[in-house]
């Protein structure tokens, strides 16, 4: 079999093992392996990068575990706000969505903006017209509504203060997903989702819609979705800045991620993490927090599912 390679992640911050229950980690661990494993079927079968990216994402989506889709955060007014992005690396054609409500799965939506339309970019009411136009599935409130998410807003709500799921020391902690894909053809694929931030007002938008800050690819070069605070990676053109190291300084995935990550990004006052793969089916899952979900698997069937550094 050519190579194929896969890594996905489910938000980075403060995630520490005396924070974090067994059971609740048998959760996570299991949620991570079931979306690995659709993706990486997909690859193995034949399917191309941009379909493992997809339905690796749309797994975590459904779960109410993570902070995109069904497990979406409460913005200020109580609603649910969600952006997505996914790019290929063979023409660099993208697609991105933002600030749309009732999408059951904001990823798909993404995918056909690249596909269907001549945009890059929807966002709000129009966006939605469009997932309506190409008949994408529309939940109701109630599937959206999650308890620990609510509570996680009431504890800010009619203050000022954002809170970014994965920063606080509680076993909630939640935040972006992504995936990063080579398929056997040669392509690289990237996507990434999100809920954004609990009580954001003002229809603030993030860096997991925006190519180049929170996703990327490029055959040249990777494959990179990003996750932790939004401004500083979309300051730091993060995702496009490991492709460029790689493409224009000659590095190495791994070692263009660490030197994003561990200085670049810092010294912007960022935190959180990425995952990345290249054209040789090299994967890196490089943060500089306390933990992040992460998982991956490449073509000879080895397997990381972790959580904690």
């Amino acid at each position: 079999m050519k190579k194929i390679s896969i890594a996905i992640h489910g938000g980075a911050g403060t995630l520490l093992k005396e924070h974090m229950s067994a059971t609740k980690e048998r959760e996570y661990q299991l949620n991570l392996e079931k979306a690995l494993t659709a993706g990486y079927n997909a690859l193995a079968t034949g399917g191309s990068s941009l379909d493992a990216v997809e339905i690796a994402i749309i797994e975590l989506e459904n779960s109410p575990l993570f902070n995109a889709g069904k497990g979406s955060v409460f913005t200020a007014e109580g609603t649910h706000e969600m952006d997505a992005s996914i790019m290929e690396g063979k023409e660099r054609q993208a697609g991105a969505v933002s600030m749309i409500s009732g999408v059951k799965n904001p990823i798909a939506l993404a995918r056909l903006v690249m596909e269907k339309s001549e945009h890059v970019f929807l966002a709000g009411a129009g966006a939605e017209a469009f997932a309506r136009s190409m008949d994408c599935s529309f939940e109701s409130k109630d599937y959206f509504f999650d308890e620990l998410r609510y509570q996680q807003w009431q504890e800010v709500k009619g203050t000022d203060q954002i809170k970014l799921d994965h920063s606080i020391s509680k076993e909630n902690k939640f935040g972006t997903v992504g995936a990063v894909a080579l398929d056997q053809y040669g392509n690289l694929a990237a996507a990434t989702s999100t809920g954004g931030m609990t009580n954001k007002k003002f229809g603030r938008v993030g860096d997991s819609p925006m190519i180049g800050a929170g996703t990327y690819a490029n055959n040249a070069t990777c494959a990179v979705s990003c996750t932790g605070s939004g401004e500083f990676f979309i300051r730091g053109v993060v995702a496009y800045d490991v492709s460029c190291l790689m493409e224009y300084g000659g590095m190495s995935l791994e070692k263009a991620c660490a030197l994003v990550v561990h200085e670049r990004l810092l010294k912007l006052g960022g935190d959180g993490g990425l995952i990345a793969v290249d054209v040789a089916g090299n994967t890196s899952m490089t943060f500089n927090t306390d933990g992040m979900y992460r998982a991956s698997m490449n073509a000879n069937g080895e397997k990381i599912i972790a959580i904690y550094k």
